[in-house]
């Protein structure tokens, strides 16, 4: 599947992080859209088999089976069926904050939005470039047509990302 619909800005500095700002524009509802984030029969087709207690506090835990990662974490931020807030951490391990945000346009429609900040000692280029294959992953799900991890679109957007451009496509 083509990537259309994500848009990807450069890095930016925020405080000791690096964030990371992508735009995913779907056609889908924001029910749809939410289910996708946030029910494990839909995470596992687009990012990992695991679950996401929706409550603040609440556990999340995602098994990236063939890298080794498990993700064990807390939502530190929930207001359905818009906003949701966890790190991508492991027990341990710094905070790396994700944040979804998600607007109904008024029409059939549901922008999406992903922060990624990632401690500004690590590979920023990297772990964004990863969330970026992620919503290309998640776009195909929603269009009911699951895809395996876009290796291409991973390379092209950590060398977009390490070079300090935007990339939309």
């Amino acid at each position: 599947m083509a990537e259309s619909g994500i848009h990807c800005e450069p890095l930016r500095r925020n405080g000791a992080y690096l964030k990371g700002v992508m735009t995913l524009h779907t056609p889908h509802a924001p029910d749809a859209v939410w289910a996708a984030l946030t029910e494990p029969e839909h995470l596992v087709n687009w990012l990992a088999p695991g679950e996401i207690e929706l409550r603040p506090g609440g556990a999340v835990r995602l098994d990236f089976q063939h890298s080794g990662v498990v993700i064990d974490s807390q939502v530190l931020r929930l207001n359905p069926p818009t906003t949701l807030s966890y790190s991508w951490s492991r027990p341990g391990e710094p905070l790396r904050p994700i944040d979804w945000t998600l607007v109904a346009d008024g029409e059939e429609g549901s922008p999406l939005t992903l922060c990624v900040q990632v401690p500004g000692s690590e590979d920023a280029a990297r772990a964004c470039a990863g969330w970026a294959a992620h919503l290309e992953m998640l776009a195909a799900c929603l269009e009911g047509v699951p895809v395996k991890f876009p290796f291409e679109t991973f390379q092209a957007r950590r060398a977009a990302y390490a070079a300090g451009h935007a990339l939309s496509g």
